[in-house]
C-alpha cells in the first residue's frame, strides 16, 4: 500500500511517520507542499500516487484562529478541499483529521459521530466546514475526529505543565472542561489500522477514559514525581480568546465498529513521559 501524509512534520505526522511500517510511506511537510496551493497538492499526489492520503496538516492554534480567521479557513477548510480534489483525480482514499471542537459541549454524555455539529470557535468552524465539504467531494472519505492531542516532538499540554511545574510552586488549571487526552502514538496506530481496514465515514479516535484539564495536569505532575501543587479553577478565572466546549468526550463506539481499541489516557501518559525522557 502506498501512503502519502500531508503534515508529516507536525506532532501527529511525526508519530505516523515513525509508527507506519510495511507500506510505502511518503511524508510531506508544508515546505514540500503547501495545502493552500492546489497546484502544489496536485503535483505531490500525482508524483506519489498513493492508495491512501492522511491529511494531518492543519492550523491548530485554537486561540490564534480567532484573530487569524482567514488563515484558519484557508488551511483547515480550503486546503483540505484541495487535498480531497487531488485524491479524487487519482483515485486515492482520504483520511482527514478533525476535532472535538466541532461540537458545542452542551451534552453530558459522550458525543456520537452523528451528533449535530455546532462549533463555538473559529477553529471548530473551520474543521466542521471541512468535514461537510469533504463528504461532498469524497463520500467514501474517512474523517477521524480526535481531541486533546499530546506527544513528543512539539508543544503540547503535558510538555507545558512539566516546564511550568519545575519553575512554580503551584499551578492553576481549569477544572470545568472535560475531554479525552489522546497520545499521538496511539492515534497514529489507530489511523494505520483504519486505513488498512478501508474505513469510511466519521470515526472518533481518542485514548479511552476522560478527565478535566485539572485532573490531567494533576496526573502529569504525580507521574513525573514532582511536588508542585495543582489547583482547580473555573474557565471564567482563566479567559481565553477561543471558547472551548465544556464537555467534549468522544464516544469510542465508532472506533470499536472497526475492531480497534485504545489504551487508557493514564497508560498513554506514562508512555509519553518515558518517551520524553528518552
Amino acid at each position: 500500500m502506498r501512503v502519502t501524509i500531508f503534515g508529516a512534520s507536525g506532532l501527529l505526522g511525526q508519530a505516523l511517520t515513525r509508527e507506519w511500517s510495511g507500506d510505502e510511506v511518503s511524508g510531506l511537510s508544508s515546505r514540500d507542499a503547501d495545502i493552500r496551493d492546489a497546484g502544489q497538492v496536485r503535483s505531490a499526489v500525482e508524483r506519489t500516487r498513493p492508495d491512501w492520503i492522511v491529511l494531518s496538516a492543519a492550523y491548530t492554534d485554537v486561540d490564534g484562529c480567532e484573530s487569524q480567521q482567514e488563515r484558519a479557513f484557508s488551511v483547515n477548510r480550503d486546503g483540505a478541499m484541495n487535498v480531497a480534489e487531488a485524491a479524487k483525480q487519482v483515485g486515492s482514499r482520504l483520511l482527514f483529521l478533525s476535532s472535538d471542537y466541532v461540537f458545542d459541549g452542551t451534552k453530558n454524555s459522550p458525543y456520537e459521530v452523528d451528533d449535530s455539529r455546532n462549533p463555538q470557535s473559529v477553529y471548530g468552524r473551520s474543521k466542521a466546514d471541512a468535514e461537510v465539504r469533504l463528504l461532498e467531494i469524497l463520500p467514501d472519505c474517512c474523517i477521524a475526529r480526535t481531541s486533546w492531542l499530546f506527544g513528543a516532538g512539539g508543544k503540547c499540554f503535558p510538555d507545558t505543565i512539566l516546564k511550568l511545574a519545575v519553575t512554580r510552586p503551584a499551578l492553576d488549571v481549569v477544572d470545568d472542561q472535560r475531554g479525552c487526552p489522546t497520545y499521538t502514538v496511539d492515534l497514529a496506530r489507530a489511523i494505520i489500522q483504519l486505513c488498512r481496514n478501508n474505513a469510511r465515514g466519521i470515526v472518533h479516535v481518542t485514548n479511552s477514559g476522560s478527565c478535566t484539564w485539572f485532573e490531567f495536569a494533576r496526573e502529569i505532575v504525580r507521574e513525573a514525581g514532582l511536588t508542585t501543587e495543582v489547583r482547580p479553577v473555573g474557565t471564567q478565572q482563566m479567559p481565553r480568546p477561543a471558547r472551548r466546549p465544556a464537555y467534549s468526550v468522544l464516544s469510542p463506539a465508532s472506533l470499536q465498529h472497526w475492531g480497534i481499541e485504545t489504551p487508557t489516557w493514564q497508560d498513554a501518559l506514562r508512555r509519553y513521559l518515558q518517551e520524553r525522557k528518552g
